[in-house]
């Protein structure tokens, strides 16, 4: 419902209206004026927050439009009450409102000219389109932003000179005001028209299609990966960026949804976003030969019918969830998994993927995760550097059912934590939900607060504690490097941005140069980050920086839940806990769960933390140090050669099952066509008919 300040907000703002109202039927022209700067103030405060709250007050009959038409018909009661009623100021006021109001329809109705005319068929990343077809700037940002909100509130200068005139009998003020409306909205309506015609509209859908089939016959793309999804889902492509970029093969992204282009995070690789399906089917993608799919989803149909292309699921993680082994996946050429586990998933599954289309590839993404060398001899049996030993908590959300083994948070989140916090040897906590944890279940979002809660305050506690006592000096060092960096970076993408979609069409060539300095910036700042607070300071961490893998790197245990966060995590060979939050038992658990084989398993009271902790700080109590490592290469394969290599190798043998297809398709038909040609004259082949009727 919004932050305490939106609530009072749309408070006042509703409470405002009453009192205009009252003012007016008393008459008071100051209890007016000052109602009437309230709900002004409280309106504009919620559409600068993009506050949730303005949209539902559209949807109870209070929308913008009224919002204001209300307050301009209480001024006319209240000039009425004031014996005004026979004044030129009354009759003016009237007519400017009713001309004010039907300046609001070509505003509109431009508006969304505007827009239209200025919506391509595709946009792209990285495609030299600009070179190919005239794409004209975007409109100034101030014309079309919050558009509506700005047109009504030129009503702003009317309505106080109208006050001032009641107030002081002087009717200049009034008509003055009157006048000033009148002329700020018709021309900002004026201002809008040279951006529906002539040069200032982008070329027609045809013209873009054909451009960008030009510049794909130049650019002749052989690897795509292709993903449609929501836009919370962006996160899916956005982990295949990296190893894109690493291909030997020349890669394109096709991606479906707009909202899915906005929240791309930058990349090197072309991109061309294609909404609709007659447009992708048409485009000429007669060079690609191989096809990654990183999601099941209805819209994958428009690329599988390609028959040239191979056609490959490859997701966007590895866990033992049901998501892992779709039914779907069989239509696919292939499927590619991490290691050996993904192999027997499918086999125990028994849903139509066969052994002979499964290929291990590893994952490349994992590369930045650093592996364990075992716990270093320290103090108390900790770090060398005599840090506490950190443990990250990072549950998975509460998904789409009230499965009770989908997220630790709800039934054993708080006892984890607080196990943690008060362990015999202190241990630094590092809580990282998931991104989506609280957006379906009430109960989950209450029981992350509380955990925030509890991690927050024990922070306080153990910066007060002068055993933990940190470096203020290096502290504040770290956290002004952070704000440069942050700084540079903000001038470094800041320049990218554009106007409108076109415009970012148009002009959005990544700089190679610029992009690998963004990438070491980012690094940079990561390290600066973790120099910012003390080795010993507990953190609630959210958000898209600091990344998960970055936390993997920083400490030297996880507790999690059944998601591919284990599954990547055991790539650090680290000690780690898994919570059976269905209590399922041991046995049960590990038999429906492979990457929990080689980890603590936590019921929900989370007693069983002593044995990661000991694990953690012991070198000796680390009972499951081999098992894990058998877990990690069954998992996700080998560490040799490394899995880009691998992933490379793999794209490189599909292309070439592509091209022997196609091959043998091209010898096929043109024997075909010699046979044909050969056939004694009125012969009829098999199948043919002359169109004549046939009657029985």
């Amino acid at each position: 419902m919004g932050s305490a300040a939106e609530l009072a907000a749309a408070a006042l703002m509703m409470l405002g209206y009453p009192c205009l109202m009252l003012a007016a039927l008393l008459p008071s022209v100051p209890a007016f004026a000052a109602a009437a700067a309230v709900t002004y103030l409280a309106d504009r405060y919620l559409h600068r927050r993009g506050s949730y709250l303005i949209n539902r007050l559209s949807k109870v009959r209070a929308g913008l439009s009224i919002r204001f038409l209300i307050r301009q018909l209480l001024l006319v009661l209240l000039l009425a009450r004031l014996g005004l009623s026979d004044s030129l100021v009354f009759y003016a006021a009237i007519a400017c409102f009713l001309a004010f109001y039907g300046f609001q329809a070509p505003h509109g109705a431009l508006i969304t000219l505007i827009r239209l005319r200025r919506k391509m068929p595709v946009a792209t990343r990285n495609v030299d389109l600009g070179s190919r077809i005239r794409i004209p700037g975007a409109p100034p940002r101030r014309l079309l932003h919050r558009s509506a909100e700005k047109m009504l509130h030129l009503d702003l200068a009317a309505v106080v000179g109208v006050l001032v005139t009641a107030a002081t009998d002087n009717n200049v003020y009034g008509f003055v005001g009157i006048g000033l409306t009148l002329l700020l909205s018709f021309g900002y309506v004026a201002a809008l028209v040279p951006f529906v015609r002539g040069r200032r509209i982008p070329p027609k859908g045809e013209t873009v299609l054909a451009a960008v089939d030009d510049w794909l016959r130049e650019y002749r793309p052989e690897t795509v990966l292709y993903f449609s999804g929501s836009k919370d889902s962006a996160y899916q492509v956005n982990m295949w960026l990296e190893t894109m970029e690493q291909l030997d093969t020349k890669p394109l992204i096709i991606l479906r949804e707009r909202a899915i282009l906005d929240r791309m995070a930058p990349t090197t690789v072309p991109v061309i976003c294609v909404p609709g399906g007659v447009h992708l089917m048409n485009m000429d993608l007669s060079t690609v030969r191989v096809a990654l799919y990183a999601a099941n989803v209805g819209k994958n149909i428009h690329m599988l019918r390609v028959p040239t292309i191979k056609h490959v699921f490859i997701g966007h993680g590895d866990s033992d969830k049901l998501a892992s082994v779709n039914p779907f996946s069989k239509v696919y050429d292939e499927v590619w998994t991490a290691g050996r586990a993904g192999r027997d998933r499918y086999a125990i599954a028994d849903v139509g993927v066969r052994d002979d289309d499964i290929v291990e590839v590893g994952r490349p993404q994992l590369a930045p995760i650093q592996s364990w060398q075992g716990v270093p001899d320290g103090p108390r049996g900790g770090a060398a550097d005599g840090r506490c030993p950190t443990v990250l908590y990072a549950p998975t959300w509460e998904g789409w059912d009230d499965n009770p083994g989908n997220t630790s948070i709800l039934l054993a989140g708080e006892n984890i934590v607080r196990r943690l916090l008060a362990a015999d040897q202190p241990v630094r906590v590092l809580y990282k939900p998931h991104p989506f944890t609280g957006t379906r279940s009430a109960q989950a979002k209450a029981a992350h607060q509380r955990i925030t809660a509890l991690v927050e305050e024990a922070a306080a506690e153990r910066a007060a504690d002068p055993r933990f006592a940190a470096d203020a000096a290096a502290q504040s060092a770290a956290k002004a490097d952070m704000a440069r960096i942050q700084d540079r970076i903000a001038e470094l993408t800041g320049a990218a941005a554009k106007g409108d979609e076109a415009e970012a069409t148009r002009d959005g060539m990544v700089d190679a140069a610029r992009h690998a300095e963004v990438a070491r910036l980012r690094a940079e700042w990561n390290d600066a980050y973790w120099r910012s607070f003390g080795t010993a300071e507990h953190r609630v961490i959210e958000g898209a920086e600091p990344r998960l893998y970055d936390c993997f790197n920083v400490s030297d245990a996880m507790v999690s839940d059944i998601s591919s966060v284990v599954s990547d995590f055991i790539a650090s060979g680290k000690p780690y806990a898994v919570t059976d939050s269905a209590e399922l038992g041991d046995e049960e658990f590990k038999r429906q769960n492979t990457a929990v084989r080689a980890a603590v398993i936590l019921s929900n009271s989370a007693d069983e933390l002593g044995e990661l902790l000991a694990a953690v700080t012991d070198r000796a109590a680390d009972a499951q140090a081999a098992d894990r490592q058998e877990l990690k290469r069954y998992l996700l394969g080998p560490d040799e050669p490394a899995s880009i290599d691998q992933f490379n190798s793999a794209v490189r043998a599909l292309a070439q099952k592509a091209e022997r297809r196609n091959l043998g398709q091209e010898t096929s038909g043109s024997a075909a066509a010699v046979d044909l040609a050969g056939a004694v004259p009125g012969q009829r082949v098999t199948g043919e008919t002359d169109g004549a009727a046939v009657t029985g």
